[in-house]
């Protein structure tokens, strides 16, 4: 019989003790490994979304929900702002590039966005089949949408007023789907996009138009050319309702309070992985106790007191092994749902299932640790006294 079937043998004795230390391991390592995953996938998503974006052009209002509306598409915008006055910041010797958003209806809670072409090209999305819109109402499908809704190449849907609403649907102007695009994982795979005058039109009869004086923009995506457009800009707006908010301050400022939230998570399920190892060293140690006579046999039977040791050592290893596995599967069932919910709420994936590489670091800690755990008991195995164990009985 080998080691790992004897530590194996002596791990499975006890079942209530070995579940119960299984248990709490597995929480705390899963805890810690859905949130490590999280703030991976959420960050990556988070910093693809917003790049190379400096500025974000919209009416007076919370900065923080322009942002969140306006660049990941997840709130309700602070209102619109005039076109003619949003051309003049867009326009201005300070900016290098601009990309105008209007949008206010959806589609089964999918936003549609009225964009320039450069708005998808600006994340790198490309066109998996059909064409590009030309013409108002016409409409290409995010990859996400596409895939959810079912809608394909030449079907046509009616808008709905609001960003998630379905009850004022607008069916005097018809949708045409001419395009669907590819898979990106950025904020287009979840969007409807279409030309800003068909968000416009929407709203009118058929043959008519909004004067130029009513047009309007819900935001506009700015690039800054020189630094002293952060300075200048808000200065030239100061008399409309438009504001400037600056995405890499906003973003650092939810980054901040959400990472309490998550610090605090952290704690306490840190403080369960300790008290894990704890149940681990009082397991090992009391079964050491009841294990005395055996471990003198083994001795007495020609095992080395190296032998002993590993014996001991290697039972700790085991249940850290097992409790990091088990808390790895507990993490990712733990990630399908959260995924789900973020859909469902705010058309977020969370879809990366493999171990980012600080959970194979988490690995290793995770069995450092239990051997050390099992340090002590396995230094008491090597001391027994044989022949007063023996004697004993």
């Amino acid at each position: 019989m080998n080691l790992f079937t004897i530590s194996w043998a002596n791990i499975i004795r006890k079942p209530l003790n070995t579940t119960l230390s299984l248990m709490l391991l597995a929480f705390g390592v899963g805890l810690i490994s859905l949130m490590l995953v999280m703030e991976n996938q959420l960050q990556d998503q988070f910093d693809r979304n917003i790049k190379d974006i400096d500025m974000v052009l919209g009416a007076k209002g919370s900065p923080l929900q322009m942002i969140l509306s306006a660049v990941y598409q997840v709130d309700a915008p602070t209102g619109n702002i005039n076109m003619k006055e949003a051309q003049r910041v867009m326009k201005h010797p300070y900016i290098a590039d601009a990309i105008p958003l209007a949008y206010g209806d959806n589609y089964e809670k999918y936003r549609i966005v009225g964009a320039p072409h450069k708005y998808a090209e600006h994340y790198n999305v490309q066109l998996a089949e059909g064409k590009l819109y030309e013409r108002p109402f016409d409409a290409v499908l995010g990859a996400g949408v596409a895939k959810e809704s079912g809608l394909k190449i030449g079907d046509t849907f009616y808008s709905a007023h609001g960003l998630e609403d379905a009850t004022d649907v607008h069916t005097n102007r018809e949708f045409h789907v001419v395009g669907i695009y590819s898979e990106s994982q950025s904020v287009v795979d979840h969007l409807i996009l279409t030309p800003i005058q068909s968000i416009w039109d929407v709203h009118t009869e058929e043959g008519d138009s909004i004067p130029d004086d009513e047009k309007e923009y819900t935001a506009v995506l700015l690039k800054k050319k020189n630094p002293l457009a952060m300075v200048t800009i808000p200065n030239t707006i100061k008399d409309t309702n438009m504001t400037i908010a600056l995405p890499a301050i906003e973003i650092n400022r939810l980054n901040e309070n959400f990472g309490l939230g998550m610090q605090a998570l952290g704690v306490i399920a840190l403080i369960i992985v300790v008290i894990s190892f704890v149940s681990v060293f009082i397991s090992l140690f009391n079964s050491l106790k009841e294990r005395k006579y055996e471990l003198a046999l083994i001795r007495t039977m020609g095992g080395s007191r190296l032998k002993v040791f590993v014996l001991i050592l290697q039972e700790g290893m085991i249940l850290s092994l097992l409790g990091f596995i088990i808390g790895f599967v507990f993490s990712r069932i733990g990630l399908i749902i959260m995924s789900h919910q973020m859909e469902e709420n705010f058309h977020y994936t969370l879809n990366d299932m493999g171990p980012i590489p600080m959970e194979w670091l988490m690995l290793l800690i995770t069995i450092f640790v239990g051997s050390l755990a099992s340090l002590l008991p396995a230094v008491e195995a090597v001391n027994i006294d044989i022949s007063k164990t023996l004697a004993d009985g």
